[in-house]
């Protein structure tokens, strides 16, 4: 397979895309039968060829073919095979690539998912996809083409290698996982256009994407968890979140969806919000393409973000071609969106939904406001002003608090009205097991928003578990069934709402490791061999250090042994410097990173850096890092994944 059959895939697949839209354009006239077949086919035709594109690219990856500029950048012959695989996402054009081949999966699953079925809308779902994968072939085409040979005038007998802070198992998956979310959200969007392009009110098309939606949901939501990993092991600062213009790029669409997640509920059951569940979806894949634009235009300084290229106008204009067409449709069609249901109470499940929605979006255009301010701050006056953590913190904080809250509430209300009795006996025991929570927390010296964080977190719990404990004691009590069973049951009738529900345990765990930030401590020192020093009530020894030889980088290897306040030994912790491409001529090729080390526990993290090495004296220069209840935000992760997999899990018929 040579780099020219890979330019080739790409050439037939972007025309391929052509002849799709226009077809199935044709088709959407005439009603044409033949037609509709035709651009079927010629929709897994560009699927087929993006296909061969991507395992060509990858091929030469894996064969170090130094001849094709990609392959030259991005790996070596050093390169361990597994990253010589990642280098398909590590780059610009490869990236994109990659973008595509996974846009082309859900296409053709979606194509031959319905081959039978929702034959009014796959026509304009068809050539939604296609123009979207149409966009990106025009990028890998004739903007950024991964096959493009090496511009050198001498034989090129080893690439650059790739960069250290990607040679991380977790970096290898995150990418993967979160290209899955963010393209996912392509499905729903194109089942969204067809129905204003069909004028079809109906639920049928929320009922057609609601899984769909879900599961690119829940592939966003494990690419940001694996991201904070990632960031948390290999970055050596400490934290999983600091607020990066990438970060944000990646939460934006997640708060949106998972507002659409919620609101769609209510179409489903009471036929209302037609209009803003068509706003959501829009604005969620909008957010996709603009989060991928971020990445890639090289307007934001970023650890995440590509190197500055012309793809930053391209991207744009294909943004606001997004917006103004979408609205445009939504627009000349608001008259059959409108509903003739409206909200019967304040306080009624309907109305906890919208408030969740509205708290959702004003969080998403905080984030978009910081993210952005900096840019446009030096666009208008010509100096850039730099938005940080504290900025964002202090906005979402108190945002993520209520959102806390309503997570709580939402499960207490009724459908249509909550009468006054109800509420009393609902609010109840959640409301008395907060205070509660909160006396024990004052009485221990918290204070501030850590006794409310933590107060909320037991009111949430507490409401989750009076939903399962009434669900279990009425099949228990009407089919004389064991807990167990009624249990497994009650989950199984009604896997979205009992899957939700464990999703929200998941947000409440995470609550607890993200509060648990504000005991954070750490040291900077350096110790010779023998030599000990003290971190927040644990001993510090250097044992040893060692040197290690690997196949990509030299390392120096320092021995921590660490003891508490009692004198009971607690690990060795074994932090490395690391020097990747050491055998390189020049020496500013080479490239130190840190290998930190982490003994992990429920109720704390021990963190330790090795920062530098003073080979001379024997000096190992460190940093060493306490971290309370971080533990329990990756607990809550698993717990999220799990319920979302409940509420994905087909019942039986």
């Amino acid at each position: 397979m040579t780099p020219v059959a890979g330019g080739v895939a790409l050439n037939l697949a972007f025309g391929f895309s052509i002849l799709t839209v226009l077809t199935l354009s044709i088709y959407a006239r005439n009603g044409d039968q033949r037609l509709f077949l035709t651009g079927q086919r010629l929709a897994l035709g560009i699927s087929f060829f993006v296909f061969l594109a991507t395992f060509i690219l990858t091929y030469q990856l894996i064969g170090s073919n130094f001849h094709i500029d990609y392959v030259a950048r991005y790996t070596s012959l050093e390169t361990p095979f597994i990253y010589k695989i990642s280098a398909l996402w590590a780059g610009q054009s490869g990236s994109l690539l990659f973008w595509l081949f996974i846009l082309s999966i859900y296409s053709t699953i979606t194509i031959i998912q319905n081959q039978s079925k929702h034959h009014g809308l796959m026509p304009w779902v068809i050539i939604s996809l296609a123009i979207i994968q149409m966009f990106f072939l025009v990028l890998t085409n004739f903007v950024t083409n991964p096959f493009m040979p090496t511009d050198a005038d001498f034989l090129v007998t080893n690439g650059n290698g790739l960069n250290p802070l990607l040679q991380n198992v977790t970096m290898a998956i995150h990418p993967p996982t979160l290209y899955l979310g963010y393209v996912g959200f392509s499905v729903p969007f194109a089942f969204a256009i067809s129905a204003l392009m069909n004028r079809d009110t109906s639920p049928l098309w929320i009922q057609s994407i609601r899984r769909w939606t879900l599961v690119a949901w829940l592939f966003l939501s494990m690419g940001i968890i694996l991201g904070g990993w990632w960031a948390y092991q290999e970055l050596g600062w400490g934290g999983y979140w600091a607020w990066d213009p990438v970060e944000n790029a990646s939460f934006m669409p997640w708060l949106t969806a998972t507002a659409f997640l919620h609101s769609i509920i209510i179409q489903e059951k009471k036929d209302m919000l037609r209009i803003w569940n068509m706003v959501l979806i829009i604005l969620t894949f909008t957010l996709c393409i603009f989060g991928t634009f971020l990445t890639r235009s090289g307007v934001m300084s970023s650890v995440h973000s590509f190197t500055a290229s012309s793809l930053g106008p391209i991207f744009l204009t294909f943004v606001f071609l997004i917006l103004v067409s979408s609205f445009g449709i939504m627009y000349t069609r608001r008259h059959e969106l409108r509903s003739k249901r409206r909200m019967e109470s304040f306080t009624s499940r309907e109305s906890g939904f919208l408030f969740n929605n509205m708290v959702f979006v004003v969080m998403c255009f905080a984030v978009f406001w910081g993210t952005l301010f900096p840019v446009i701050s030096e666009a208008v006056r010509g100096t850039k002003i730099t938005v940080g953590p504290p900025f964002f913190n202090q906005i979402n904080i108190p945002i993520g608090l209520i959102l806390l809250t309503l997570t709580g509430i939402g499960p207490l209300l009724a459908w249509r009205k909550t009468g006054r009795q109800s509420l009393v006996r609902n609010f109840t025991f959640p409301i008395l097991s907060g205070l509660i929570g909160s006396a024990i927390f004052l009485f221990f010296g918290l204070e501030g928003t850590v006794v409310i964080s933590f107060s909320l977190c037991m009111f949430v719990t507490t409401t989750i578990f009076i939903e399962f404990f009434r669900g279990v004691r009425a099949r228990k009590n009407k089919f004389n069934e064991s807990i167990i069973t009624a249990l497994r049951r009650m989950v199984s009738k009604n896997r979205s709402r009992y899957g939700g529900y464990v999703v929200h345990l998941g947000i409440v765990f995470m609550f607890v490791g993200f509060t648990g930030h504000a005991f954070d401590k750490e040291k900077e020192f350096s110790l010779k061999k023998g030599e000990t020093e003290h971190v927040a009530g644990y001993e510090f020894q250097l044992i040893n250090i060692s040197e290690a030889e690997r196949p990509n980088h030299y390392a120096w290897i320092s021995e921590l042994q660490v003891i508490d306040n009692k004198g009971r030994f607690i690990t060795n912790l074994l932090p490395e410097k690391r020097i990747y491409f050491h055998k390189n001529p020049d020496v500013n090729r080479r490239q130190p990173h840190s290998e930190l080390d982490i003994h992990s526990t429920l109720n704390k993290d021990i963190y330790a850096i090795f920062s530098a090495v003073d080979n001379e004296n024997g000096i190992a220069f460190l940093k060493i890092m306490i971290n309370p209840l971080v533990h329990w935000v990756w607990i809550g992760g698993y717990i999220l994944i799990f319920g979302t997999l409940i509420a994905l899990w087909p019942r039986k018929e």
